[in-house]
Formats: structure tokens, C-alpha cells, sequence
């Protein structure tokens, strides 16, 4: 599944060989949202996470947006799991990042368009995500693409 943001960005599935090309743009939205130096990931979870996307047992799934030199300039991260509200199953955009050169060029809106055709054809009967609310940039273009579910997010580290 390929989809054309300009003629210069297509939107593909992340392979194995993207690993040093990914781990940049992944370590940039994780920077994004304060995890660095003395807060970053540990390794090991990116290297977990970059697996999870190539084990067919794992529900989770990785597009990438490259431009036509090969350079990686945006990501997508989505998984699926199963809701008590409807019988197919929900589709969860988990990371959408890209870097700050491609913003605002249509990168993260078709990585998001992406997405919504990945859950179609998945038979997934809802797409959602979560961002802070402070991140009024991209909830610009959110609030052009999905509706806002008013829910609060509560969590409890375990």
C-alpha cells in the first residue's frame, strides 16, 4: 500500500532495513514528548517496539513516510485490539511524528489517511488516537480529520 503526498513522499509499510533510518525519527517524537537524556526510552523498548512491528503474532504496525532520495521523514506506529462497543476491531494510532522540515507539507496527513486505509481494509470500525493538549499544532490538523471524543485520559504507573 503506497499513498502519494506529493510526487516526492510516499507513504509505505516500515521493513527491517529502515531500523537506522527509523530510530532518528523515533527518537525525535520521543523527544517531542520529554523522553531524553535522563528520561529517554530504554533501548531495549525501542528494540522491542521495532520487533513487536515484524512479528506476525503482534497486532502492532509501522508506516514510514520517504522521500524519493530514501530519506525517512515522518512515521506512523498502529495497533489493533479488540473493543466491547462493536464486533471488528479498533484500530489505536499510537506515535505519528514527523520532522520539523516536513511540516505543515501534508506528511502527517497522509500518514494519518494511511492509516484509516490500513484499519479499512483490517475491517477496524474506529481509528483514534490521543495527544497532549498542548500540542495545538497538530490537533489543527486532527480537528480536520477525526472528531474530538471529549473523553479524559487517566492513568496509574504500575
Amino acid at each position: 500500500m503506497t499513498h502519494a503526498v506529493t510526487q516526492a513522499v510516499k507513504i509505505r509499510p516500515a521493513v527491517p532495513a529502515d531500523y537506522e533510518a527509523w530510530l532518528p525519527l523515533w527518537d525525535g517524537y520521543n523527544r517531542f514528548y520529554g523522553r531524553f537524556d535522563d528520561t529517554a526510552l530504554p533501548r531495549e523498548i525501542t528494540q522491542l517496539t521495532w520487533a513487536r512491528f515484524f512479528d506476525g503474532l503482534e497486532p502492532m504496525h509501522a508506516m514510514v513516510a520517504e522521500r524519493a532520495d530514501g530519506a525517512l521523514v515522518g512515521l506512523v506506529h498502529y495497533l489493533y485490539h479488540r473493543s466491547t462497543l462493536m464486533a471488528g476491531p479498533t484500530c489505536y494510532l499510537h506515535d505519528l511524528f514527523t520532522l520539523d522540515s516536513e511540516r505543515g507539507k501534508g506528511v502527517g496527513r497522509a500518514l494519518i489517511e494511511a492509516v484509516y486505509a490500513a484499519a479499512k481494509a483490517g475491517r477496524a470500525e474506529r481509528v483514534y488516537w490521543l495527544t497532549h493538549e498542548t500540542n495545538s499544532t497538530a490537533m489543527q490538523l486532527y480537528d480536520q480529520l477525526a472528531d474530538l471524543s471529549g473523553f479524559v485520559v487517566y492513568r496509574k504507573p504500575l
